[in-house]
């Protein structure tokens, strides 16, 4: 991979995990209403990278079915974190990424071997014991939420594939979506006066880590072959959990832990296991 992709991808690894952080740091501790951080995150997220990309001579190639899905993906996502710690909502969501894109294969008519079918069932039992009833497990409509997101999330990412220019067809679509991000921090702004911090965590996740996040992992891309783009995201949910414990006071569950490694052990089998 090199050292250039090395960093790049790290960088935009920890950009992903740093959105989980900084959202359930501003939601969980009711710092401002879910969906006005949404909504600021992705309206700063808009004007910064739209700034960035309208410097590009290409046309932005975006579209309003993945703007629409970027909305989908919002709002459950800072729902959910409302009710969930970081760690495990960023489990849950990209393992439910991942699913929404092999599930879409098998639609298609791929043909899973047998290392993929192995890895898929160890997946979804590991999901299925994460969120079944008992003393450790988490919020029922908290997980609900984040699964919601995470399919939205896989429904952007495959409308997403093909594009000639991902940086100018990202702005593109964060650009359709400011009208109804206006909307969503209005109407939370509306029902609950945010603190400063939790303002200042919205911008950060929209400018830092959603706008300059998805600009490092474009660039990272072209280091890494697909299978290997969709195992190395894997660290993710890991990242989050680690700065759940360190910066939020979060605890790792056995369970957590155990469910955790089935699911994303899976997933990486399955990735790994697809030509």
């Amino acid at each position: 991979m090199g050292a250039r992709g090395l960093l790049l991808t790290a960088m935009a690894l920890l950009a992903f995990a740093g959105n989980s952080l900084l959202t359930r740091a501003a939601v969980g501790s009711h710092l401002i209403d879910p969906l006005a951080f949404g909504g600021i995150r992705f309206a700063s997220g808009a004007l910064l990278i739209g700034l960035i990309a309208s410097r590009r001579a290409r046309p932005w190639g975006g579209s309003w079915a993945a703007a629409a899905a970027l909305l989908v993906y919002v709002v459950p996502f800072s729902l959910g974190y409302s009710r969930v710690g970081a760690g495990v909502g960023a489990l849950l969501l990209f393992g439910s990424v991942q699913a929404t894109m092999i599930a879409r294969g098998l639609l298609q008519g791929h043909r899973p071997t047998l290392r993929e079918w192995v890895g898929l069932c160890l997946a979804i039992a590991g999901l299925v014991a994460l969120v079944l009833p008992g003393a450790r497990a988490p919020d029922g409509l908290g997980a609900v939420l984040m699964i919601a997101a995470g399919i939205a999330w896989g429904a952007y990412s495959l409308l997403g594939r093909g594009a000639r220019d991902p940086v100018a067809a990202t702005a593109d679509n964060f650009v359709r979506l400011l009208p109804a991000s206006l909307l969503l921090a209005g109407y939370g702004l509306s029902v609950q006066t945010p603190a400063v911090p939790g303002v200042l965590l919205a911008l950060a996740s929209g400018a830092i880590a959603s706008g300059l996040g998805y600009i490092l992992w474009y660039a990272a891309i072209p280091y890494l072959t697909p299978s290997r783009a969709a195992i190395v995201q894997l660290a993710v949910p890991p990242i989050a959990a680690l700065g759940g414990v360190l910066f939020l006071g979060e605890s790792l569950s056995a369970r957590l832990v155990a469910c955790g490694t089935a699911i994303l052990g899976g997933v990486a089998l399955a990735v790994a296991g697809r030509r």
